[in-house]
């Protein structure tokens, strides 16, 4: 995990939070060039292609630089921030701008790298008291841009003689300051990051400032651009293309290993979906008398963690649905666990985490797990661990008023099971039409593993237990 590049620096490298992840993106770093960290002390979040995670530091010492942005995606085996220790710790003081100055402005030659601290990547790390942007090359006039910037700083830091009325464009001189993600956003939209007027800390442009920038103007037509900014078209373009009417997000982290999960799984696994609806009115009545219940206080007690059991015993009588097959080996693998997969929507995207051992735990248990899984994931807590090894999972689309879908398998999993939303629907009941919960359920299954009737009676069974929960009892 680390390496020693001389007797006083430890490089830390990007680990593999996961199991076999080959790169991470950093999202915050919590340190500084100049920090003093313990052994211990995380230093930084990074979102994996399965979740984020907090990364510590495994030894004490002075930060010396933070090697990458954040935004920025890392190979894991790369080293991410350099660390002083013993005699490395004190080198690690010396400020930026000591650093900066020796630097040759405006030289065709490579720059040499200056000693002691390093001035961090753009917009990062910096206290703002110690800030210094460099002259970007070709200026005319280095030490007058450098003076401007410190200037402008001075003001927005309130050491001024009084604020601006509003924050300056960056000068010809200086490079204007914005992370990766928001310079490939002015790209796409075709704005020149010079012309924009920045509002982040430090003068830093931010997406915000890209888009106003392509904004139209008061008393402008909607969708015109302004002069300064606009591309020019393409002569493939229609004349009438606006780059104010789309939005490109870059597909990474938690998106894209959904789309190339979900893409593997729609090629690979020949899917079928079978459906049924359910009065579940005496499900509902169940949940509300569980409410009450002494010994779920503090659990979460909702339909879900019914239908969570009910798919437990539907497992117990047709074991072989809890399977997966092996290509290379050309077997069918039944699992004799569960762990019962929950896909969930968070900021990041979707992610399935798993309660392990799902088969083994009683209702009380199962309901905190439900519980711990559902808060973690909302938090974007959930470990890479978490969401490996699932055998089946549950899908809740009826939080968003779907009545029904057909779900794409988990890859490795063999039966992913939909709910639609529950609703007060006129139901035949005892010879009569009344109003009664109901709701939709779809069970896709992997039919190479998975025939027709494995599949109906899983599915039926569900329904059952659901219809008459007694027979989560009577079933046991």
């Amino acid at each position: 995990m680390t390496t020693m590049t001389d007797s006083s620096v430890r490089e830390f490298k990007m680990p593999d939070v996961g199991e076999g992840l080959t790169e991470a993106e950093i999202l915050k770093w919590y340190v500084e060039p100049g920090d003093t960290v313990t052994d211990g002390q995380v230093v930084c979040e990074v979102e994996t292609a399965k979740a984020a995670v907090e990364l510590p530091i495994p030894y004490d010492g002075v930060v010396r630089a933070l090697h990458f942005p954040e935004g920025s995606t890392v190979d894991v085996g790369t080293s991410i921030i350099a660390v002083g220790v013993g005699d490395g710790a004190a080198a690690a003081a010396e400020p930026v701008q000591e650093a900066v100055a020796d630097t040759p402005a405006t030289t065709g030659a490579e720059e040499p790298k200056p000693e002691g601290r390093q001035p961090v990547l753009v917009g990062y790390g910096v206290s703002t008291s110690s800030t210094r942007r460099r002259p970007r090359k070709g200026a005319k006039d280095p030490a007058a841009a450098q003076d401007a910037s410190a200037a402008i700083q001075a003001e927005m830091n309130g050491h001024g003689a009084s604020a601006p009325a509003a924050p300056a464009a960056p000068s010809a001189g200086d490079r204007p300051l914005a992370k990766p993600p928001v310079r490939k956003l002015a790209k796409d939209l075709g704005v020149d990051l010079a012309t924009v007027v920045p509002s982040g800390p430090d003068g830093v442009i931010t997406r915000e400032d890209v888009h106003a920038a392509v904004a139209p103007a008061p008393g402008e037509a909607p969708g015109a651009a302004p002069a300064a900014v606009a591309p020019a078209p393409s002569p493939a373009a229609p004349a009438s293309y606006d780059t104010a009417r789309e939005t490109r997000v870059p597909v990474k982290g938690v998106r894209r290993a959904t789309a190339a999960a979900m893409v593997g799984s729609a090629f690979t696994a020949p899917h079928v979906t079978e459906f049924v609806t359910v009065d579940v009115t005496r499900t509902m009545k169940l949940v509300e008398e569980l409410k009450q219940d002494k010994e779920y206080t503090g659990l979460r007690v909702n339909p879900l963690l019914l239908i969570s059991k009910a798919l437990l015993v539907a497992i117990r009588r047709n074991p072989e649905i809890n399977a997966s097959w092996d290509e290379a080996a050309q077997e069918i693998v039944v699992k004799h666990y569960v762990n019962l997969g929950i896909a969930a929507a968070t900021p990041r995207g979707l992610i399935v985490p798993n309660i392990k051992d799902a088969q083994a735990q009683t209702l009380p248990q199962l309901a905190g797990s439900l519980g711990e899984l559902v808060s973690t994931a909302r938090e974007g807590r959930t470990s890479p661990a978490a969401m490996q090894g699932g055998t089946v999972t549950i899908t809740n689309v009826g939080v968003f008023g779907v009545d029904t879908g057909t779900p794409i398998l988990n890859p490795g999993e063999s039966a992913i099971l939909a709910v639609g939303a529950i609703k007060l629907q006129p139901w035949v009941h005892k010879g009569k039409v009344k109003p009664r919960q109901v709701t939709t359920l779809a069970l896709s299954f992997d039919h190479r593993l998975v025939d027709g009737e494995l599949g109906s009676k899983v599915l039926a069974d569900v329904a059952a237990v659901l219809e008459q929960p007694k027979r989560l009892i009577s079933w046991a």
